[in-house]
């Protein structure tokens, strides 16, 4: 087992509770995204550590890809809040 993968699986797997955690806190739909996003790469390891990554290398793409466009979103939320107020 890579021990960078079981690493960036337990950091991501954090950063996902911890995302759900602050937007039922504070109802903020961007921490929420990013929670969520880093839920989807915290996926992407479990499936390298399972050893089915190979197998799933366009799906894996695809859950990176959301994960990624789900932060660009999430900051575009701050951003755009920023300028409105």
């Amino acid at each position: 087992m890579d021990i960078n993968t079981l690493v960036n699986l337990i950091l991501s797997t954090i950063i996902l509770i911890m995302g759900i955690w602050a937007y039922f806190a504070g109802k903020v739909r961007s921490t929420l995204y990013i929670g969520i996003a880093f839920g989807l790469f915290a996926l992407c390891h479990l499936l390298a550590i399972l050893g089915l990554a190979a197998g799933l290398s366009v799906l894996i793409t695809i859950l990176r890809l959301l994960g990624y466009v789900l932060v660009i979103y999430a900051i575009f939320i701050v951003i755009a809040k920023k300028k409105n107020a």
